[in-house]
C-alpha cells in the first residue's frame, strides 16, 4: 500500500497544515531579506554624492526600485496562476542576487544603479508567498508566523551581515556572500511551500474562494470601498515610511545611542518584538464572525501605534531607556504593520464575500507606502534641517500615532457601517 503524499496528510490536519505552511512562507521570506537588507548593516563612512550621504541614495535607488515592483505586482499577483509562482519566485531572488554581484564589481557611486536593480523583483516576493496562505480559516496565523519574518529576519541578516563585515568582509561584496549563505534554505523553502494543499472545502466556504481579478474587477473593488481603502492606504503610507526608516538606519540610530560595535544587538532587539507581534496577531484567529474579526484589528493596529507614540515622548523625556525605546517602538510599529500585511484585507474580503485576491491592494498601498519613504529620505537630505538621526526618527513616530490614529478610527467607523448596511438589505428585501 502506497503511503500518502505529504500534502494529503496535512490535509487532515488543521494544526499541522498551519504551522507548515506557516514556516514554510516564514522561511522563505525570510531568506528573501538576506538578498534585500544586509548592506543596511554598513554605514559606508565618508561617503558623499551630491551633496547627500552615499548610503542614502543606496536606500533610495533600491526603494525606488521596490516601488516599482509593487506597481508592476498590481497587475501581475492580481492575475497571477498558481502553477507559476515557484519558478517566478526563484527568478525574481536570482535576479536580485546577480544585481548585488554588480553592486560588489563596480566602483562606487557608479554601482547605485544596482541597489535599484536588486529592489526592482524583490517587491513581488510578498504577493508570491503569500498566495500559498490566503483563503484559508487559519490565514492570520499562518500569516502572522510570515509576517514575524520581515521582523525578526531583518535582524538577523544584518547582523549576519555585521558578523562578515567583523570578519574583514568589504562593505560592497559583503551583500552578495549574505544571500550565498542563505541560498541553500531558500531552496528547500520553496519546495515547501510547493507542498501546501489548496484550500478545502471550509475554507471556501467561510473564506469566499480566491480567484485572479481582472482590471474590471480590481476597479469595481477600489470603487466599492473608497473612502475605507483611501483611510487605510494613507495610514499604511505613514506606517511603511516611518519602518523603512527605521529597518533602513537602524544602524545609525543604534551608533547615535551607543550601541554600534555590537553585531548581536539588531537580533537581541528583533527577535522578541517578532514574538509578541506574532501570538497577538495569531490570536486573531479566534474570531469565526468576519466582522467582529475586522473591527479587531483596527483596534490592534490602534493600540500599536499608541504604544509606538507613548513609548517615543516618554524616551524624549528621559523616562526610557534607549534600547527599551527602540524595542517598543518596533513593536508598536510592527502591531500595526504586520495585521494590514498578512490579515487586513483577507478579513475585509471575507466579510464582504468577495470572490478575488487580496495581492494587488496589498500591492497598491506598497506602492503608495514606498513613494513617501523615497520622498521623506530625498527630504532628510535636502530639506536643510540639521536634525540628527534620532531625532528625526522620534519626530516620525509621534506625527505618525496622530494621522495613523485618526485614519484608523475614521476607517473603522467606515466598514463597521458598511458591513451592518449590507447585513440589513436582504432583511429588508424580505419585507
Amino acid at each position: 500500500m502506497s503511503r500518502p503524499s505529504l500534502r494529503a496528510r496535512l490535509h487532515g490536519h488543521p494544526l499541522a497544515l498551519t504551522v507548515f505552511a506557516g514556516s514554510a512562507a516564514l522561511s522563505t521570506y525570510a531568506c528573501m531579506y538576506a538578498f534585500r537588507k544586509p548592506f543596511a548593516a554598513a554605514s559606508f563612512d565618508g561617503q558623499h554624492l551630491f551633496g547627500a550621504d552615499y548610503k542614502v541614495w543606496l536606500v533610495v535607488a533600491q526603494v525606488l526600485g521596490y516601488m516599482c515592483s509593487k506597481f508592476i505586482g498590481v497587475r501581475v499577483i492580481g492575475e497571477l496562476r498558481a502553477e507559476r509562482r515557484a519558478s517566478l519566485l526563484l527568478g525574481l531572488i536570482g535576479m536580485s542576487w546577480l544585481a548585488l554581484l554588480g553592486f560588489a564589481l563596480v566602483p562606487a557611486p557608479w554601482n547605485i544603479p544596482f541597489l535599484f536593480l536588486n529592489g526592482l523583483p524583490l517587491g513581488m516576493v510578498w504577493g508570491l508567498v503569500f498566495s500559498y496562505l490566503e483563503g484559508r480559516r487559519t490565514t492570520e496565523a499562518m500569516g502572522a508566523i510570515l509576517a514575524s519574518s520581515f521582523i525578526m529576519a531583518s535582524g538577523v541578516v544584518k547582523s549576519v551581515g555585521k558578523w562578515l563585515l567583523l570578519q574583514g568582509v568589504s562593505e560592497f561584496w559583503m551583500p552578495f556572500l549574505c544571500g550565498l549563505l542563505f541560498l541553500p534554505l531558500l531552496l528547500v523553502s520553496v519546495r515547501m511551500l510547493e507542498r501546501i494543499p489548496a484550500p478545502d472545502a471550509a475554507d471556501l466556504r467561510e473564506r469566499s474562494p480566491r480567484l485572479p481579478m481582472d482590471r474590471a474587477q480590481r476597479r469595481a473593488f477600489v470603487r466599492r470601498f473608497l473612502p475605507g481603502l483611501a483611510l487605510m492606504i494613507l495610514c499604511y503610507v505613514c506606517l511603511t515610511v516611518v519602518r523603512d526608516f527605521r529597518d533602513s538606519f537602524e544602524a545609525e540610530l543604534f551608533r547615535e545611542l551607543g550601541y554600534g560595535g555590537s553585531a548581536g544587538v539588531f537580533a537581541a532587539i528583533e527577535t522578541p518584538v517578532a514574538f509578541a507581534v506574532l501570538a497577538l496577531t495569531a490570536g486573531l484567529t479566534w474570531f469565526r464572525n468576519n466582522l467582529n474579526g475586522l473591527m479587531a484589528l483596527h483596534a490592534l493596529m490602534f493600540i500599536g501605534l499608541a504604544t509606538a507614540g507613548l513609548s517615543t515622548l516618554a524616551f524624549r523625556e528621559g523616562m526610557l531607556h534607549p534600547l527599551a525605546w527602540l524595542g517598543l517602538v518596533g513593536f508598536g510599529l510592527y502591531l500595526a504593520y504586520v495585521p494590514f500585511n498578512c490579515v487586513f484585507f483577507e478579513r475585509l474580503i471575507a466579510t464582504f464575500k468577495i470572490a478575488g485576491n487580496v495581492g494587488f491592494v496589498m500591492y497598491l498601498a506598497d506602492a503608495f507606502g514606498y513613494l513617501g519613504s523615497v520622498l521623506v529620505l530625498l527630504g532628510h537630505e535636502f530639506s536643510g534641517l540639521q536634525l540628527s538621526w534620532v531625532r528625526f526618527f522620534s519626530s516620525a513616530v509621534i506625527h505618525l500615532s496622530l494621522l495613523g490614529g485618526a485614519c484608523l478610527l475614521l476607517s473603522l467607523l467606515y466598514f463597521h457601517h458598511k458591513a451592518l448596511r449590507l447585513a440589513r438589505m436582504p432583511a429588508l428585501a424580505s419585507v
